[in-house]
Formats: structure tokens, C-alpha cells, sequence
């Protein structure tokens, strides 16, 4: 096989886990080939996705990110080079240095560079260059801008020091044939700097959408995304419909005068190999107190101190039950023990501890957490599990390895001083929030659609109602439950269109944020596990999702605000300033 595809965007196909991202793994399969890249601009969102598809799917994920370089230093906010603020360059992790370099790479973009885009400097390059294959990316490259200027010389002292950087084998000048007329002036520049400097071409095509007929949803897409309508003349949209996955000979047959470079993905490809670690868990270091030898024999000492409070005090349990109780309790120690979990537990602890002792109000205890009488001695909740008969497997079962989830509420004002609190004990750059992905639902995208389709707002609202109000509701389900939603598609030709049209686009992500309750605490540096990206306030957070987090073995919390909980406090502290007393 001598073509793979090595140049993947995933703003339509792919991001977030979809079946976007399934669809293109089995396209590249069924075309024969045995890789396939995803390098989205600037971020990682989607690689975990990915990478556990092409997997399943038999393929050779090939995990990169086509970054975006400062002219000059990232720390710059004043623009240089003409109106140049960044260039692309495509960069593909070669084995897992590569990939740890990649996440640095991108992380630094986002808390350092951030300017428009988040950016890196070729300072950055330098350092963390080990294990990268670096292509010279689209016209938007550095190398491509000085062709398309004229700047023949520029554009080859560019590549030298790229190729410098990267090293003579680890650097391509990159072929792409979109229709464009640039791209043609470009590519025989780009030959004509490969036969005098002996860097090597390599073919390339730009995936926005998997297959040829998807052109007009994606379009209908950008249209969405930037906020315009299809018939704007002014606006974002991607000419030809060539950014599709093409075959082997679709590529052939655009470059017959570089078939070499048509190879070359192969040989690119057949050097690329990242192995993403899950399962196994990446839990912080508890640093005990003075007198404690193990995190171990300090969870024993929390606990025997609650057991005495809670049980040995407590007049509703006799000697018998206390006993047992104790038992019990040394089970779920050994349990917590064996699974590797007591530092987790002491985390937690210690982070509820601090709250109890900083007017800081901490829930009760929530889910599986409160049929643990580890949890309840030690105060991580307060309800017993004894009294209420709660079972401890539902918290922790051997026989299914997981990591334990514990939701904490906290009173939704003093919920950021909880987590300053363990952002200060566990080191700033060691705690994240995580980012979360909005999807386009069954009414949001009929609506959506229609105005990118300039339909009148009353309409698309009136069609958009049509859909029942039911939790994962989707366009296809709709029109079999609602007879007048269904007569409308089958009767109205614009209308059916405009569905199938949503329905296509139905279930994609439409903006990022930040989960409302999850924290990561990294057992050190965070980008040294996940790519980072930024809140909308500047703060990082973690580029993959709770889920794909907990498959890779970090720590993720939940620190759950509760308006119910500012409410009883305040009624609390207006019982006791009226009536004197303190319930």
C-alpha cells in the first residue's frame, strides 16, 4: 500500500467521539489502507476517540496536530511579518516521546502563546522536537506563505532551519492539490527546493468530511460555526469539494510527477507507532503526616479515630455489632488496599477535612461512596452505611476493576476554595478542570440549519417544536413519533431537505467548555499526561473528557456546587441571629 492518510481534520468527521470518527476509520479501511492521521488545528480533542477506533478497526493511528507557530517569539502580541500572527505546521508523533512531546507542544500553546490562536515559537520546537515528524503543512504554512509571495529564498532558508530542527529524516516539504492555483505554483516550487536541498516531498490531502457527498453538510457547517448564511457572499467556505478521503489512485492521478511522494506516506506511516496506556493508574502521591510511615497506616489511624466516634459512642450498636462493624470495616481496608486505592481515599479525605475545618459547607455523601464505612469513619460522608443497610460493592468490587467515584457538594458559593485548596497542596500546574463538548440536539440543529439556510426564524422554531421533549431525542426518532413532523418531511420537499440536512449534522460538536464539576489532580506536571487547553478565564484544562481521563487512569474528582446548600447555610445563619440558636 503506497498512499495513507496522513492530513486529518476533525472540526466536521470526527471530534468528540461520534460516529463521525467511526465512519472515517472504516472509509480508510475500505480503501484499502492500513493508517490514517488526525491532526487537528492547534488542539488533541479527539484522539482518544481516535485512536481506540483505528484500533478496533485493524488501522495505524498516526497521532499529530497541525500547531500554529508565532513569527517570532509565542510571548509576542504585536503582529510582524506583514499581517502574519501564526503559520501552520503539521506534526505527527512518531512513537510515544513524540506523542509526550506533542501534548507539551500544545499545552504550551494554550498557556503561553495564546494570542488569536494558541501558538508556539520555534524556541518550543527545539526543545521538544524528539520524536516528531514535522510536514510543512498547507498554504497557511510558513514555507507555502513565501512561495505564494514570491519569496523563493526565504521559503528555503526556512525549510533548512525546520529541517535542522527536526533533522534531515524527520522533516517533508508537503505536497497538497486542492484545485487551488497556488497550490500548483507552490508544489513546483516545493519540487525544485527538494531536488536542491535533498528534503524529501510528501503528498498530502486535507479531510474535512469523510466522504466526497458530504461537501454541502459541511459547508451548512462552516456556515453554522462562523455565524453566516450559504447565500453570504463574504464568508468562510472551502472551494472544489476535494477535502474528502481519497483512494490511492485518486492521489496517483493527482500527482504523477511526484508519485515518490506519494509513497513517502507510507514510509511515514510505517515509523509512526503510539501505544496510549489505559487502565493502569496515575494516582498523586499523599505525603503523610510526620509519625506515619504508609499512606496505608495513616488511613488505619482516620479510621480506628472515627470508628471509636461513630461506632464504640454510639448507643444504638452493641458490642456484637461492633465487632462485625470493625470487620467489615478492615474488609474494605484490605479491598481498598489490594485495588491500589488508599491514596485516592486520602485525597478525598483530606480535601473534605479541610472544607469541615474552613466554614467551607461539604454535602452529606452521595452514590456508591455512602455504603463505604471506610468513607464514613473517616468523614467523607456522614451517613452510616451500617444503620441504612448500604452495600460496600456498589463503592468497590474486586471482581470489577474501576476507578471509585466520588461525588462531593459543595455550597455552590465556596466551591472555588476547595479547589484553590488542592490546586495549592498539589502544585498549579498539577490540577485542571476538564473540557466538555456541547452537541448539536434534535431541535437545536433543525433550528441551526434553517437559519444557515436563511429559512424564516418562524418556521424553523414551529419544526423544531415538532420534536417531543424527550431526554436523547433524536431527528429520526421524532419523525416516528410525531405524525406531523413525519407528514412534513414526506410532504414538503424543502422541508425534507432541511432534515436530511441536520440529521447529517445532528449529534456534532458545536462549542467547547469546561465541565461544570471535574477536577483532575495529576500525579505531577499535567501536560506531561494530557494536552492542555483553556477556559474561556485563562485557567487550563484538560483537552480529553472525564471518560477518556478515567480510561487513562487520572485521578478526575467531582467537585459538585449545590445551591441547596447555600440555602441551608443562609437560613441556618438567619435561624441563629433571630433566634439565637444553631441547628
Amino acid at each position: 500500500m503506497a498512499f495513507v492518510h496522513l492530513h486529518t481534520h476533525t472540526e466536521y468527521s470526527l471530534l468528540d467521539g461520534s460516529n463521525k470518527i467511526k465512519n472515517y476509520v472504516n472509509r480508510v479501511k475500505e480503501l484499502g489502507m492500513n493508517a490514517a492521521a488526525i491532526t487537528d488545528h492547534g488542539v488533541m480533542y479527539g484522539v482518544v476517540d481516535f485512536y481506540k477506533a483505528a484500533k478496533a478497526a485493524g488501522i495505524n493511528p498516526i497521532i499529530g496536530c497541525e500547531i500554529y507557530v508565532a513569527p517570532n517569539s509565542r510571548f509576542d502580541r504585536e503582529l510582524s511579518h506583514g499581517d502574519d500572527k501564526y503559520y501552520h505546521l503539521v506534526l505527527l508523533a512518531e512513537n510515544n516521546k513524540g506523542y509526550e512531546n506533542l501534548m507539551k507542544i500544545v499545552s504550551i500553546g494554550f498557556t503561553e502563546g495564546y494570542y488569536y490562536r494558541p501558538r508556539v515559537d520555534f524556541e518550543t520546537l527545539e526543545k521538544y522536537h524528539e520524536g516528531l515528524i514535522a510536514l510543512s503543512a498547507c498554504l497557511a504554512g510558513e514555507i507555502p506563505r513565501y512561495l505564494v509571495r514570491g519569496f523563493y529564498e526565504e521559503a528555503k532558508k526556512t525549510a533548512l532551519k525546520y529541517r535542522d530542527c527536526f533533522g534531515p529524516d524527520n522533516f517533508f516539504l508537503e505536497l497538497q492539490d486542492h484545485g487551488i492555483a497556488d497550490q500548483k505554483r507552490v508544489n513546483n516550487d516545493l519540487l525544485r527546493m527538494s531536488q536542491e536541498t535533498g528534503i524529501e516531498l510528501v503528498c498530502t490531502n486535507d479531510i474535512h468530511y469523510t466522504y466526497e457527498e458530504d461537501v454541502e453538510s459541511h459547508d451548512v457547517l462552516l456556515c453554522i460555526q462562523t455565524g453566516k448564511k450559504v447565500s453570504d457572499e463574504d464568508r468562510m467556505r472551502y472551494e472544489g469539494g476535494q477535502y474528502y478521503v481519497k483512494s490511492e489512485q485518486d492521489m496517483m492521478c493527482l500527482f504523477p510527477y511526484a508519485l515518490e511522494a506519494v509513497y513517502n506516506t507510507q514510509k511515514i506511516a510505517d515509523r509512526c507507532h503510539v501505544e496510549l496506556e489505559f487502565g493502569n493508574y496515575k494516582i498523586p502521591k499523599y505525603e503523610v503526616p510526620e509519625g506515619f510511615n504508609s499512606a496505608k497506616e495513616f488511613l488505619v489511624h482516620i479510621c480506628e479515630e472515627g470508628f471509636e466516634e461513630k461506632y464504640v459512642k454510639n448507643t444504638e450498636y452493641t458490642d456484637e455489632d461492633r465487632v462485625q462493624i470493625h470487620k467489615d470495616m478492615e474488609y474494605e481496608l484490605g479491598i481498598i488496599e489490594k485495588m491500589g486505592f488508599v491514596e485516592y481515599i486520602l485525597i478525598v479525605w483530606d480535601y473534605i477535612n479541610w472544607c469541615r475545618n474552613h466554614d467551607c459547607w461539604v454535602g452529606p455523601g452521595r452514590g456508591s461512596a455512602a455504603g463505604s464505612r471506610v468513607c464514613y469513619c473517616t468523614g467523607i460522608t456522614n451517613v452510616d452505611p451500617v444503620k441504612y443497610n448500604l452495600l460496600f460493592e456498589r463503592f468497590l468490587n474486586p471482581e470489577r476493576v474501576s476507578m471509585p467515584d466520588i461525588d462531593v457538594d459543595f455550597e455552590y458559593a465556596e466551591r472555588y476554595r476547595a479547589i484553590e485548596y488542592v490546586t495549592e497542596k498539589y502544585g498549579k500546574d498539577s490540577v485542571t478542570q476538564i473540557t466538555t463538548f456541547g452537541t448539536m440536539a434534535a431541535r437545536g440543529v433543525i433550528k441551526a440549519v434553517g437559519k444557515a439556510l436563511d429559512f424564516p426564524y418562524a418556521d424553523m422554531d414551529k419544526l423544531a417544536k415538532m420534536v417531543p421533549m424527550e431526554l436523547n431525542i433524536t431527528i429520526d426518532k421524532a419523525i416516528n413519533m410525531n405524525p406531523e413532523l413525519r407528514s412534513v418531511y414526506e410532504g414538503d420537499r424543502s422541508m425534507h431537505d432541511l432534515i436530511d440536512m441536520a440529521k447529517k449534522l445532528e449529534g456534532l460538536p458545536n462549542h467547547v467548555s469546561v465541565h461544570a464539576a471535574g477536577v483532575v489532580i495529576y500525579p505531577g506536571v499535567a501536560s506531561d499526561y494530557v494536552p492542555l487547553g483553556r477556559a474561556s478565564d485563562g485557567t487550563p484544562t484538560a483537552e480529553y473528557n472525564m471518560v477518556q481521563l478515567e480510561e487513562l487512569g487520572l485521578l478526575k474528582m467531582d467537585f459538585l456546587g449545590l445551591r441547596n446548600l447555600t440555602v441551608i447555610e443562609n437560613a441556618l445563619s438567619i435561624i441563629e441571629k433571630t433566634r439565637g440558636e444553631r441547628i
